[in-house]
């Protein structure tokens, strides 16, 4: 039995921000490398991994740390994109990152992704640091490239100065609305009362040192104890993403938390069902300095790493396995640690029948939207990791009830017999990578779903209504026929049976599309695809021919009493015409 052997293992530290606010060119300068200016390399992943010894802290921090004592070994950043793919950094027991750095652009201020990033990180309960980024742009900035931040300040002009600190208390008006009590670094007395606002420029590396100066702080003065790892202890890591290398086959980038792990190690892997058993073949480290998403030199390949690490592994059999899973050492014991793990892999999410559907890129990101759902009262009935299939929208469009026809899609694809499939199904997709947008476009939808149905049940009479077939527009021959249409004259709407112009009955609208969108109805003008029951194209119906909303003979004389334009008198005179070939009395 192998002797427990602790140390302080380096803390995990994810760069969350808005696109384009600077967070990669805030490791790049941190690092020495140039990720963000370099073409995608032969690997090219989500979320880049990048170890930061202690030296190279020193080194970047220079005279702030002359004094300091780091017991920590250093710092391991995870670079993600844009906000997202935070929400799948998990552990067993909570987030994996121990601290974050949010980066906001000190000249745009807060964004919808600053914003998401704020909720992630609040709801995570992660302490956190804001980097106010790109103070170098501050109109009539001197620059001081690599100096602390104190020192490049007090070499500006006074109009530089006030214009820098009211960008800063702009902000730090902003977090107030949004429940933080914040400030400048150098003027908090209290840092677990107060978050920590940090100006700095990645391109010219002024406040840089800053930055590492206060995260490094706060991890010796608040993290320390929860640092401590057992090196000997079985491995447990959080898979990132599963990635498809040439010479190496399918591959798994990892962030190891806690304990070790061995090349040749049995390891149980989270699945999007029952847990993975298989065994590592190779561990794959970058260098200090370097990182898993695009490294500038080759990986080493290692027999053992500790924790913490970002590694890439191959091994014998992943598939199935998903981003956010969990890998586990399990050389003893391989039954308890699979059922152990597929405790921890179920999803934590509440569903109900008359619910909608979520699908996601990761575990994480699902239980990221069901809780934001539950706070906004959205009843889930699905949720799964994946792309939204085929399946998904036969589900959600078997749903009575209008407003519970919904897919939402975080981050996935829709897949090519799925998007057919939506052709003729009344359901709404709301897809993006923004929690809160797709809450907010959901609750824009319902609301005017909601009208839309009121509306719907005051109107019983059925409009006149034309429309001409479009040439190279036939999506499907039958069952249902799908076809492209425009809008001649009046409106159409889902329910309604078309007539041509012999008068013979051609099925019935099962479905109007613009797009991805499901319409009730399309009016004059409008060109959609719309899906007809009953017909099949080349027989009921062709390219180029004139249909005619069948309708019935009582609401004839309704539609006569009302004030309509020409083009629908037009189209129910002709209507008229068509079924008094056989009755000459209908509609009168």
């Amino acid at each position: 039995m192998k002797e427990c052997t602790t140390s302080i293992r380096q803390p995990i530290v994810s760069v969350l921000g808005h696109v384009d606010h600077g967070k990669t060119s805030l490791l790049d300068y941190i690092r020495g490398s140039s990720v963000v200016s370099r073409e995608a390399g032969a690997i090219t992943q989500h979320i880049g991994a990048t170890e930061v010894p202690v030296e190279a802290i020193y080194k970047v921090c220079g005279s702030l740390m002359k004094k300091q004592n780091l017991s920590i070994p250093g710092l391991l950043f995870i670079d993600t994109p844009g906000h997202h793919s935070f929400t799948t950094l998990r552990s067993r027991g909570g987030t994996l990152a121990d601290m974050a750095i949010l980066v906001i652009d000190i000249n745009e201020g807060l964004k919808p992704q600053t914003i998401e990033s704020i909720n992630i990180l609040k709801r995570a309960k992660t302490p956190f640091i804001v980097a106010l980024n790109k103070i170098d742009l501050t109109y009539g900035w001197r620059v001081n490239k690599g100096d602390p931040f104190l020192v490049t300040f007090n070499k500006q002009n006074k109009a530089a100065q006030q214009l820098l600190e009211k960008r800063i208390y702009d902000i730090v008006g902003k977090l107030y609305d949004l429940g933080f009590s914040a400030d400048r670094y150098d003027k908090i007395s209290d840092f677990r009362k107060n978050m920590a606002l940090v100006p700095m420029s990645a391109k010219t590396g002024e406040g840089v040192a800053d930055i590492l100066m206060v995260l490094v702080g706060l991890a010796q003065r608040f993290l320390e104890e929860a640092l401590w790892t057992d090196e000997t202890g079985p491995g447990e890591g959080t898979i990132l993403e599963i990635k498809e290398e040439k010479g190496l086959g399918p591959t798994m980038d990892l962030i190891l938390y806690k304990g070790s792990l061995n090349r040749g190690d049995t390891v149980v892997l989270g699945t999007s069902g029952q847990p993975k058993v298989t065994k590592v073949k190779a561990i794959l480290k970058p260098k200090p300095l370097d990182e898993i998403r695009d490294p500038r030199e080759r990986f080493d390949s290692v027999d053992c790493i500790t924790a913490a690490a970002g590694v890439k592994l191959v091994a014998q059999d992943i598939t199935g396995v998903v981003a956010g899973g969990v890998l586990r050492v399990a050389n003893t014991d391989i039954e308890c640690v699979i059922d152990e793990l597929g405790e921890e892999s179920q999803l934590c999410i509440e569903v109900q029948e008359d619910g909608v559907i979520f699908k996601a890129d990761a575990i994480g990101s699902l239980e990221g939207l069901a809780f934001e759902a539950k706070e906004n009262e959205i009843p889930i009935r699905k949720a799964e990791v994946g792309d939204i299939s085929r399946r998904d929208i036969v589900e959600a469009g078997a749903k009575s009830d209008p407003i519970r026809r919904v897919i939402f899609g975080f981050n996935v694809k829709l897949l090519p017999d799925a998007k057919e499939e939506l052709l003729e199904q009344d359901v709404k997709l709301i897809q993006g990578d923004i929690v809160y947008k797709l809450i907010e476009d959901y609750e824009e939808w319902l609301v005017e779903k909601k009208r839309e149905l009121e509306t719907d049940s005051r109107k019983e009479i059925v409009y006149p209504g034309k429309v001409k077939l479009l040439p190279d527009c036939v999506f499907r021959v039958s069952k249902p026929a799908i076809v492209g249409v425009r809008v001649l004259a009046g409106r159409i709407r889902i329910g309604q049976r078309l007539i041509r112009e012999d008068g013979r009955q051609v099925g019935k609208i099962k479905s109007i599309r613009s797009g991805n969108d499901s319409k009730k109805e399309a009016i004059s003008g409008a060109e959609v695809a719309i899906a007809i029951e009953g017909a099949t194209c080349g027989r009921q119906i062709d390219i180029d021919m004139i249909l005619y909303v069948d309708i019935p003979g009582a609401h004839c004389k309704e539609l006569n009493k009302m004030d309509l334009n020409y083009d629908e008198k037009e189209a129910l005179e002709q209507v008229c015409t068509i079924k008094r070939k056989e009755d000459k009395f209908w509609g009168m």
